[in-house]
């Protein structure tokens, strides 16, 4: 039986219909960026909730949109995105390194999650949070080219100043290897609608050690971030 869920998002009649690709970001630092990029392309602009939601011009549909901050907000967007067609969403973000041998400015390709967000918890999935594998491996193939990337579990936390030396051990010791603030709930929407979606995550900033050693607030970070995600734009309008 069907449930009874109050509000079914749909698409109206001003709403484009996403028929390729959806590159989305979750950090608002990067939107100035990002819209630059899109004018410079004169890509047609649309609003998403509080995020931008772009038609990039290329030889195939192409999308970009952001951003979407935190479990909740980022799941509002990817169930519009849905709504609106989209069926292969590739998430670009941050994270922080729990382990050594991950540095800022490596890429980080998260397969699995321990959720400890509160937005998955209503969606009537039963598997762990997953990223789609085929996307996984096609996006690692390819960006390992050019970057350092590391493959591995992720914790995924609603509140990032919470994140103490206890958990991160506990974690560790389980064979996670990074943190943020998006991922399982990403995944656990997209199983439940039944849609591709992987994610490439930049480490911005690491843990592991005695002192948190963040690394975002540089001006080589941010041009790497930048490059990051028109690499991955790249590879999907190819």
């Amino acid at each position: 039986m069907p449930e009874d869920v109050l509000i079914n998002l749909s698409r109206h009649k001003s709403d484009p219909t996403l028929n390729g690709p959806v590159l989305f970001f979750v950090n608002p630092g990067e939107t100035g960026i990002v819209i630059r990029e899109a004018e410079q392309r004169n890509a047609r602009r649309h609003f998403l909730f509080h995020s931008n939601l772009f038609e990039i011009p290329s030889k195939k549909p192409v999308y970009w949109v952001g951003p979407a901050l935190g479990a909740p907000m980022a799941v509002m967007t990817l169930e519009k995105l849905i709504a609106l067609g989209a069926k292969e969403i590739i998430v670009y973000g941050w994270c922080g390194s729990l382990v050594k041998s991950l540095k800022t400015g490596d890429l980080f390709l998260p397969n699995w999650a321990i959720s400890e967000e509160g937005t998955s918890v209503h969606y009537p999935v039963h598997e762990r949070p997953e990223s789609n594998g085929s996307l996984r491996n096609a996006l690692k193939r390819n960006l390992k080219k050019q970057y350092t990337v590391r493959e591995g579990p992720i914790w995924t936390t609603d509140a990032p100043y919470r994140e103490t030396r206890e958990k991160v051990k506990k974690y560790v010791a389980q064979g996670v290897m990074a943190v943020d603030m998006e991922f399982s709930a990403l995944c656990t929407v997209a199983a439940f609608r039944n849609i591709n979606l992987a994610a490439v995550m930049l480490v911005s900033d690491e843990l592991w050690d005695i002192n948190w050693r963040p690394g975002f607030q540089n001006k080589p970070f941010k041009k790497l971030s930048r490059d990051v995600f028109l690499e991955i734009s790249q590879l999907l309008e190819s």
